[in-house]
């Protein structure tokens, strides 16, 4: 079977705390967004076969959010450390070794990262993949490590629903 990324940037977050950039929480709109894009992914949506996460706080609080609404809890999911990667060379890499028997991927993670890896891999130039944003890519090839050029199926940014 072809392969399919989705692509999900964390929702907003919060800077009121004082933590560490790995610890932030969500800010209110943060979360209202991440539900309200789930919400609007609930038609026609395709469930992942795996989810890889970064481990920081307000991506794993995003990715609870979507897993919640889509009602994947029984999909695998992995808390990776290094999609805490703003530049996407560890996010590329986690891609291109993933097992071949999944064949739909959903990565939660950062900017300017997923950007980067949405203009690499899909057909549209995306500016910015907004906090709480969801892209989803298709590729011809039936193996992670060679997928190229790929066709960018959906774009969901909280601005389209508002």
């Amino acid at each position: 079977m072809n392969k399919i990324i989705q692509f999900i940037r964390h929702a907003k977050s919060s800077w009121e705390s004082n933590v560490e950039d790995h610890d932030r929480p969500l800010k209110k709109r943060g979360i209202k967004d991440a539900i309200l894009v789930s919400n609007h992914l609930k038609v026609n949506f395709l469930n992942p076969d795996l989810i890889f996460c970064s481990t920081s706080e307000r991506t794993r609080l995003t990715a609870m959010l979507f897993v919640e609404v889509l009602d994947l809890k029984h999909i695998k999911f992995e808390p990776k450390k290094e999609l805490y990667d703003f530049s996407g060379a560890s996010i590329l890499g986690a891609i291109l070794s993933c097992d071949d028997s999944v064949n739909v991927l959903m990565v939660y993670g950062h900017n300017f990262a997923l950007t980067d890896l949405c203009n690499l891999f899909g057909n549209i130039v995306i500016d910015n993949l907004t906090t709480s944003g969801f892209v989803q890519i298709e590729f011809a090839q039936n193996t992670w490590r060679n997928i190229k050029n790929g066709k960018t199926t959906k774009i969901v940014f909280p601005k389209h629903l508002k």
